[in-house]
């Protein structure tokens, strides 16, 4: 029999259940422990990494979602510990978390259930590690936003009991379902969870089911865990709305009074269309706010060019532009550059200067070709558009700029910023690390390694800057803005310190799990980003899709202009208009795979025919596992710049 059974529901997050369970098993040493891990049909090879890293795990495989609940009694049914904890596996326990609970609820035998202190991936403290029961006033008070307006009142502050000191151990209402951990005699008195929770609500059941039973909750801050938080980045859904409160709707129907849970149900419809309203306002601003501005500031300023043009030049030769010019053909100009931006994901936070310029860049290009292949009373001047292109170009960096310098939390700038890292770790993990680093689609600048011994020296010659000791100093020195532990070297108790130590610098924190191909890292496991892997994707992407599309028509239609004077210097003439027309028509690309054998052709995205290939301009002899690798890193790191170097160089090219 085991002292613990972990129960761990995985839906699609296999990076951090891998993760998860090697912090499980640094807790678990010493402890007789069985884990089980109920996969919610993952489509992202959760099993095969189970399969793979963690045999002895016992996997309970669903052929569909069954939701949290149901997933969770599926283990409990089956689970053999005196004690049942019910872990989230985007979680990291620290190496005492299991010793300490454990000792804790053996000496505390009024205690039903508990929960710890949860701080986020930048290490900063989670209010929901401790709640209060929702009753209608507290729900109320946690809708209309006073409980975070007087967060230290007894009254207003119920519902993430924020009155209480969080370095204190506490009763509470409710535990997070994140991390509980019960005794499995209270489980059989009380029953297990309530099914008809599908997600979120079945916690806050369960908490109050404890106390039900005669037992206390409790809020034990003696240890902690890393909790990534995934639903936080949905929470201004519409869809997040309707199935919270669905939830707490459940909750007062089971276990209010018939008049309190009508009060209640009312106060739940009410507040469903309140926040439903402000998500669906809040996710329409966010993203026509950007747009919008760029498209006033292209219309206005080419208005303005136009208007300053027309007074100092035209007007002198007795000519004025007519007012569809300025009411109808430079709002269109303004319109192609918000498309061709948006084209080029520069509106995807956090922004991109890149992408941005590459829009501004490809509008331009754009109106530059439709204005040569208008008639001459249709081409209004030539001048406003090319000064128009430098004040676009101008305008959209600068605004862009400013906005960076206000660090809006909605509207990050800077995403092509280079990191400037330091891996924190012994010599074979930080070598391994750094080896990875070169290979994932980040721009990063190494500036040293970290050693976690305090008495460390580095020998001279050695990529070793200092010791954790020092991390402050190199961090202002270095300027470094991102640490990544190995998870191999540093426990998990200290990679947590460390991350509370420097709550004051602007930080990002990732963790190298051993003898993964992966580094994972802070806030969210939704947010974009946060998880550096060996992906050979990025051209399957939809955007980027239209993006090799648009290249192609652009680059086409751009030959075909210049084909007068370029088909006196291209080799092949019959063949350069036939490619042409096949690129026009989208039978072919101007750029495909190069030839390869059929066994390492199925795991890369299909492309069209090109015209020329990845290894094209390669003068040497070609092998296979050349062949693969360029189609191989084509596919992982495309980009427009790729396909108009390969074209250039090809078109030109002399036997």
């Amino acid at each position: 029999m085991a002292k613990l059974s972990v129960v761990i529901v995985n839906y699609n997050v296999a990076y951090f259940l891998e993760q998860c369970l090697h912090s499980v098993y640094e807790a678990a040493k010493g402890i007789p422990v069985e884990i089980f891990v109920v996969d919610n049909h993952s489509v992202d090879k959760s099993l095969e990494m189970l399969r793979n890293n963690f045999p002895e795990v016992k996997v309970i495989a669903n052929e569909e979602n069954v939701g949290f609940a149901k997933a969770n009694n599926q283990a409990i049914r089956i689970a053999t510990g005196e004690y049942i904890l019910l872990l989230n596996p985007d979680t990291i326990v620290q190496a005492d978390t299991f010793v300490k609970t454990l000792d804790f609820m053996d000496k505390t035998p009024d205690a039903g259930a508990l929960g710890v202190k949860m701080i986020d991936g930048q290490g900063h403290y989670l209010p929901e590690s401790k709640r209060g029961l929702p009753l209608p006033s507290v729900a109320f008070y946690k809708i209309f936003g006073l409980s975070k307006i007087f967060r230290k009142s007894k009254r207003f502050g119920r519902y993430h009991l924020t009155y209480l000191d969080p370095d204190e151990i506490h009763e509470v209402d409710v535990l997070p379902g994140a991390f509980m951990l019960m005794r499995k005699s209270v489980l059989d008195r009380i029953g297990l969870l309530d099914e008809t929770f599908f997600m979120y609500g079945e916690d806050i059941d369960l908490s109050y089911r404890v106390t039900l039973g005669g037992y206390k909750n409790y809020y034990f801050p003696l240890t902690r865990i890393i909790h990534y938080k995934g639903e936080s980045t949905k929470k201004s859904s519409v869809n997040y709305v309707l199935v919270f409160y669905q939830a707490m709707r459940i909750f007062a129907k089971k276990h209010f009074s018939k008049n309190n849970a009508r009060i209640f149900d009312g106060m739940i419809n009410m507040a469903i269309w309140f926040r439903a309203f402000l998500a669906i306002v809040k996710r329409i601003f966010l993203k026509i706010w950007m747009p919008l501005l760029d498209f006033l500031l292209i219309g206005g300023g080419l208005t303005a060019i136009a208007a300053y043009w027309e007074k100092t030049v035209l007007m002198s030769r007795g000519v004025m532009f007519p007012s569809e010019y300025r009411h109808l053909v430079l709002p269109l100009y303004a319109l192609v550059w918000v498309g061709c931006i948006r084209i080029q994901n520069a509106y995807r936070v956090p922004v991109s200067f890149k992408r941005l310029n590459q829009g501004v860049l490809l509008g331009g290009v754009v109106l530059l070709l439709v204005y040569a292949l208008l008639g001459e009373q249709l081409r209004f001047s030539r001048a406003v558009l090319l000064i128009g292109i430098a004040y676009v170009f101008l305008i959209l960096n600068l605004v862009r700029w400013i906005i960076g310098k206000m660090r809006l939390k909605s509207y990050p700038v800077g995403e092509m910023s280079v990191k400037r890292l330091v891996i924190i770790g012994g010599e074979a993990e930080t070598e391994r690390v750094s080896r990875l680093l070169p290979m994932m689609s980040i721009r990063q600048v190494l500036v040293g390694c970290v050693h976690p011994d305090k008495d460390y020296r580095p020998e001279k010659g050695s990529n070793y800057v200092g010791n954790l000791s020092q991390i402050k100093e190199i961090i202002e020195i270095y300027n470094v803005n991102e640490i990544i532990f190995c998870g191999k070297d540093i426990p998990t108790t200290e990679i947590m310190t460390v991350m509370s130590q420097l709550q004051d610098f602007p930080l990002e924190y990732k963790i190298a799990p051993p003898e993964s191909l992966y580094i994972i890292g802070s806030r969210s496991i939704h947010v974009e980003g946060d998880v550096y892997t060996l992906s050979a994707n990025s051209i399957g992407k939809k955007e980027n899709r239209h993006r090799k599309r648009l290249f192609d028509v652009c680059s086409s239609m751009a030959l075909l202009l210049l084909s007068p004077l370029l088909v006196w210097f291209v080799p092949g003439k019959s063949s350069f208009y036939r490619n042409l027309f096949q690129v026009l028509s989208g039978r072919r690309s101007w750029v495909g795979y190069a030839p390869q054998p059929e066994s390492g052709s199925g795991t890369l995205p299909p492309l069209r025919d090109g015209v020329y290939h990845t290894v094209s301009a390669v003068r040497q002899l070609v092998t296979p596992e050349m062949a693969m690798r360029a189609n191989s890193l084509y596919a992982k790191d495309y980009s427009t710049y790729t396909d108009f170097r390969i074209v250039l160089r090809m078109l030109f090219r002399r036997n």
